[in-house]
């Protein structure tokens, strides 16, 4: 329960850049102290509030969002866990023009990666994270020369906030939904299955023919273990 700030804020302070980290975004006194900046662009990262027009209207150049999918596909809060829970191949970072609504804007640039056969969404998030960092500096520096491409708005999906709802698993889901959402929904709300011992946290596994198979779990309070070490008697 102890409040720690973001490692962007951590890595920021650690070089001496000035950190602003107002509650709401559209509050006038965060507004006035955008404006007061002038800055010649705005960059968004994972950012959980919605950019009011207000806001998107101050940068010179305007605002840029990274995204973590293929545009239009997985708009919304969870877009790693989305293309792992829909059995994508693929999926990627966008960079796009932001407007007023939900990862709707123009987009600037898109680069596609393959998705691992037992990839989970920490280890996709972490590659996506080195993959837009890299797209944004590129698409930065071109900025002013480049042409935005609307996306196609009637393929648009969502990819919804996750809930811990979600990871709380029941053997008649089937391998293949068992598999998913054990991959997609680490490390949060991550999944838990029904045992002997009562519910057991799944850490990863793997399907064999028609069956899941948990390889590490974790038992309330302890250290993860592999599942046939805690399960033997189960």
């Amino acid at each position: 329960m102890k409040l720690t700030p973001p490692p962007v804020k951590v890595a920021a302070l650690q070089l001496g850049v000035e950190v602003f980290q107002p509650e709401r975004i559209r509050d006038p006194d965060a507004v006035e102290r955008l404006r007061q900046l002038e800055p010649d662009v705005l960059v968004v990262v994972a950012y959980g509030q919605i950019i009011p027009p207000v806001v998107l209207g101050i940068p010179k150049l305007g605002a840029v969002n990274v995204h973590a999918s293929l545009l239009p596909r997985h708009r919304g809060a969870a877009p790693v866990a989305g293309a792992i829970l829909a059995g994508d191949s693929e999926t990627g970072v966008t960079i796009m023009r932001m407007d007023e609504q939900l990862d709707h804007g123009p987009i600037l640039a898109v680069r596609s990666v393959k998705i691992g056969v037992h990839e989970d969404a920490a280890a996709l998030t972490t590659r996506l994270a080195a993959l837009g960092s890299e797209l944004l500096l590129e698409t930065l520096e071109h900025l002013q020369e480049s042409k935005a491409v609307e996306q196609d708005h009637a393929a648009a999906t969502v990819a919804r906030r996750l809930s811990r709802e979600d990871g709380e698993l029941e053997w008649k889901m089937g391998a293949m939904e068992i598999d998913r959402r054990v991959r997609a929904l680490q490390p949060w709300p991550g999944v838990t299955l029904p045992t002997k011992r009562g519910r057991v946290k799944v850490l990863s596994g793997h399907i064999e023919g028609d069956r899941y198979v948990p390889d590490v779990v974790q038992l309330p309070g302890k250290k993860p273990a592999p599942a046939k070490q805690v399960l033997k008697d189960a």
